[in-house]
């Protein structure tokens, strides 16, 4: 059942990829705190801002929080957020010299940064084999029978690296969550045309 997944993903996604722009290690990191409960789609609208005017760590960890708030509004939990943008922006200059470590326990310390985070950064700059379990990656795994309905994101998170290949795992965590954004989508799924419907344990329409 595992290959059948691998192979169906990579039909739909042979090159699939990170959806938040960025272009320096730093920025991966905050975008990925600042997705949290919106989407990626509206984080690249403000982080296109907020990099352009603040271009360095430096500048983000002297910036001014009301004008981050004013530029990251539109992402909501933006009070929050901006804190956090200038407090990872100073530990990590401070800590280690600007650079985003190969690091989980670090990184986890870090303001707003939890496991999914730290997993997301891990696998896309070190490819560290891991996947970020969100919305979508806990959903398509519940429904494909990889997951229990109840079980926890750490448990869905055992369960993926447990039943597929190490060296998979990076891949395969982009395909997921493609796979549940645009196909396995938690209201009106593409059903009738996907080819695991026959393994699937979603009770909507599958015609």
């Amino acid at each position: 059942m595992m290959n059948k997944i691998i192979e169906y993903l990579d039909e739909l996604f042979p090159n699939p990829k990170c959806e938040l722009n960025y272009s320096k290690d730093y920025e991966l990191l905050l975008a990925v705190m600042m997705s949290a409960q919106t989407t990626d789609k509206r984080v690249n609208m403000v982080t296109e801002v907020l990099f352009s005017k603040y271009d360095s760590l430096e500048r983000l960890s002297e910036a001014n929080v009301e004008d981050i708030i004013k530029i990251i509004r539109p992402i909501g939990t933006f009070n929050k957020k901006a804190l956090n943008i200038i407090s990872i922006s100073k530990s990590l200059l401070k800590d280690k010299g600007g650079v985003v470590p190969n690091d989980r326990i670090y990184l986890e310390s870090l303001s707003g940064v939890g496991r999914k985070t730290a997993n997301v950064v891990l696998s896309n700059l070190y490819n560290v084999p891991c996947i970020a379990v969100d919305t979508h990656v806990s959903r398509v795994s519940k429904r494909l029978g990889i997951a229990k309905i109840n079980d926890d994101v750490l448990e869905v998170e055992k369960k993926l690296n447990s039943n597929f290949p190490k060296d998979k795992l990076c891949r395969l965590h982009h395909q997921l969550v493609l796979f549940g954004r645009y196909y396995c989508k938690s209201k009106n799924p593409s059903c009738s045309s996907c080819k695991l419907k026959k393994i699937c344990k979603y009770k909507g329409d599958k015609e």
